[in-house]
């Protein structure tokens, strides 16, 4: 793994996210996170950087990642930009900025500040770091499944660190997250300081929230793999009497400027123009069918033109709706979600379904609500909004991740990627999307897809990791699930 400097880009956009926000440290940024004078590697600016860092990756290309593969969006038939995402045609020249910026610039700004959290006992800024910390983490370990963990950011003392599997990994910041809530963390922060959490503005109760819920969903991730330790972990938390997410948790600093705009935004239309994503008929359909009020808010009108997923082929005499199919709907002042409340309520409505801790009907009630009220909207009561409470489980789980993926458009996509790989849901249709017995909302294989009908489950190593580390591990095909990835999916 190699140690480097963030991306003048991204120095450029932490910034001038440090400059909205008041911080008057700024230059301190452009000094290597690997290996900073001390007096200038400080939690106040180290954690914004990494923050923001993670929400430009997050919120950026891997959003339009898990926006395509989640099938909320396809590719349009006028551009070409992703059609090798739509057609699950990744390399390991694709991309690579993702996992190298991760990896260099916010982990290694994460890690830094809570050695020097916990040297100073500033505990506020150790629990806020290490929360962050894991969460960039897991969302490495869903994608590429191992990574460097127990021998990552030591510099020039180790420049080839080891692979660890995920699910040490997911039980190593497990771990490291109990030891920050441990501490006494919850004490105020001055101004200045509260100034760069750009996710709860210092209020640590949130964090606390924050941390629990990243807890559940982790344990939740494991059912497949581990059941009785995600069992036994999701107990625990019940047990302990923790407390969960009932704000949304992201960054929310972006306006319409230079440099300062949604990392989507400016990527798919102020750098690109808006050519290149259309609505998927897989999304909308469902939405149509369910006459959800959200197509509104996510595409610009209630009745969208939609693509077929991955179609972009197609001629104009063959499918000329395609032609002026439509946009997501994109602004430079969207947030970039990391949790939101809603997800924390459908976590804690599985908890309940599949252990019985909790009330799964009430917790599934109030992530409905609390996904239409993101956007001012009151929540359908029947239909599909409405819990199922079966005594199958399965039955149950469907209402809940329909729900979820139904939640995420905009920021969060990649969740809805990572639920389908660990549930099954929504399904594999049998059928593509042009088929008369297609049922809304079923994913369809891409009618351009090039893995023989297999759905992709990971990402592949970039060719910047594996030139550099002989530690990384062996190709295996996007097809193959991560650790925690449901069997036969």
């Amino acid at each position: 793994m190699k140690n480097k400097y963030m991306t003048a880009k991204s120095v450029v956009f932490i910034i001038s996210a440090l400059i909205i926000c008041g911080c008057n440290k700024i230059n301190d940024i452009n000094v290597s996170p690997n290996n900073p004078p001390l007096d200038k590697a400080t939690p106040e600016v180290l954690f914004p950087s990494a923050v923001v860092s993670t929400a430009g990756r997050v919120g950026g290309e891997l959003d339009i990642i898990g926006g395509l593969w989640s099938q909320y969006w396809t590719q349009s038939v006028a551009a070409s930009q992703f059609r090798t995402i739509d057609a699950y045609s990744l390399t390991r020249n694709d991309f690579n900025g993702n996992y190298t910026e991760l990896f260099s610039g916010a982990l290694p700004d994460y890690q830094l500040a809570i050695s020097q959290a916990k040297a100073n006992k500033q505990y506020p800024f150790y629990l806020m770091c290490t929360v962050m910390k894991a969460y960039t983490y897991e969302v490495l370990v869903d994608l590429y499944d191992k990574v460097p963990y127990s021998q990552a950011f030591q510099g020039a003392a180790n420049l080839q660190p080891k692979f660890d599997d995920g699910h040490t990994i997911y039980k190593g910041l497990l771990a490291e997250i109990d030891s920050a809530l441990a501490t006494n963390y919850n004490v105020a922060l001055s101004d200045a300081d509260a100034k760069t959490d750009f996710i709860f503005k210092g209020n640590m109760d949130n964090w606390r929230k924050f941390a629990n819920t990243l807890k559940l969903k982790m344990y939740l991730r494991m059912v497949n793999a581990y059941p009785q330790e995600a069992q036994a972990g999701v107990q625990s938390l019940y047990t302990s009497g923790a407390d969960f997410l009932d704000v949304d948790a992201g960054v929310n600093i972006f306006s319409d400027a230079t440099n300062l705009r949604n990392p989507l935004y400016a990527y798919e239309v102020f750098n690109l123009g808006a050519v290149n994503l259309r609505a998927s008929k897989t999304f909308t359909s469902w939405l149509v069918a369910n006459s959800d009020p959200r197509t509104a808010i996510y595409f610009g009108t209630s009745s969208p033109t939609a693509i077929d997923q991955g179609n972009y082929t197609a001629s104009q005499s063959a499918e000329p709706s395609y032609y002026s199919a439509t946009s997501p709907k994109l602004s430079a002042t969207d947030p970039v979600y990391f949790l939101t409340a809603a997800e924390s309520d459908f976590l804690q409505a599985e908890a309940a379904a599949r252990y019985g801790l909790g009330n799964a009907q009430a917790s599934f009630d109030a992530g409905v609500q609390a996904a239409f009220a993101q956007y001012n909207l009151t929540a359908p009561t029947g239909g599909v909004y409405q819990y199922p409470a079966s005594a199958d489980l399965q039955t149950n789980l469907r209402a809940i991740i329909y729900q979820k993926w139904a939640s995420y458009p905009n920021s969060h996509t990649l969740e809805g990627f990572f639920d389908q790989e660990r549930t099954g849901y929504p399904e594999h249709s049998s059928v593509y999307s042009l088929d008369p017995n297609y049922v809304p909302g079923e994913w369809v294989y891409s009618k351009n897809g090039v893995t023989s009908g297999k759905f992709p489950k990971r990402l592949v190593y970039p060719e910047a990791e594996r030139s550099t580390n002989s530690n990384t591990p062996p190709e295996v095909p996007i097809t193959t699930p991560v650790w925690w990835g449901l069997p036969n999916n």
